[in-house]
């Protein structure tokens, strides 16, 4: 099977900054990190709120990462206008709820194609490869492609809080949903939730040739170090995808 990538989502990072003030731990610098461990790319949310991830920081990964960043960003003006300003190497659109703690589930695409074709058409012009973080459910899939969006991310989160026979299921319903991606041509990327414990599943589907994964991997770091924790998972998904 093809290489599977593995973004890394250091958001949390900055969480803990934030919550004492001041420049530590720095974002940017776990990103460094990552790389060296063997992360694809770096993924870094900028909400609204700027409840972790900040302008400044995201301007900085731009310019001092070397792998791709990819910037998670609600269907807002202000942040169509940040992405043309900063230019990311990808701007994966996803839901956000000022209330929520994480992101909850995938955007509705098919309510909101009159709006959403809009960001995908400019991102696009600016040659931002554009994602849709969507539910893996077939209508949405077919929806992100109509509007031209290129690449989808299917949510994880639900089969992670599965268990027994609905675990089975929602597997089932991101199988198929990734094997719809390649028949349209989409690039299927996946995350939300993954962990050591229950990657494996998601990595071996050959569709997939992205995960993006940051809250376990940052919590894992407290206890083994950064670099370990992806360098463990780096070991599982490889393992999975039979390299």
């Amino acid at each position: 099977m093809k290489y599977l990538r593995l973004g890394v989502n250091i958001d949390h990072v900055a969480t803990i900054r934030n919550a004492r003030g001041g420049v530590h731990p720095d974002p940017i610098q776990a990103a460094k990190l990552a790389v060296e461990a063997g992360a694809d790319g770096i993924t870094a949310h900028l909400r609204e709120d700027r409840r972790h991830i900040s302008d400044k920081d995201i301007a900085r990964l731009k310019k001092e990462i070397s792998v791709p960043l990819n910037l998670e960003m609600a269907a807002t003006e202000e942040m169509l206008a940040t992405a043309l300003k900063t230019k990311p190497d990808y701007a994966c659109i996803v839901p956000e709820k000022r209330n929520e703690v994480t992101t909850e589930g995938g955007i509705d695409v098919v309510r909101g194609k009159k709006k959403l074709v809009k960001f995908v058409e400019k991102l696009r012009g600016a040659n931002i490869k554009v994602s849709l973080f969507v539910d893996p459910v077939l209508a949405q899939v077919k929806a992100a492609n109509e509007i031209g969006a290129g690449i989808v991310e299917l949510h994880t989160g639900s089969y992670c809080n599965a268990h027994g026979v609905a675990k089975k299921k929602e597997l089932e319903r991101i199988l198929k949903a990734a094997e719809i991606c390649d028949e349209l041509g989409l690039e299927c990327h996946a995350g939300h939730g993954l962990t050591f414990d229950n990657v494996r599943p998601i990595a071996a589907i050959p569709n997939i040739v992205e995960l993006n994964i940051g809250h376990f991997l940052i919590g894992e770091a407290i206890f083994i170090g950064l670099k370990d924790a992806i360098i463990k998972m780096r070991k599982i998904i490889d393992e999975a995808r039979g390299e």
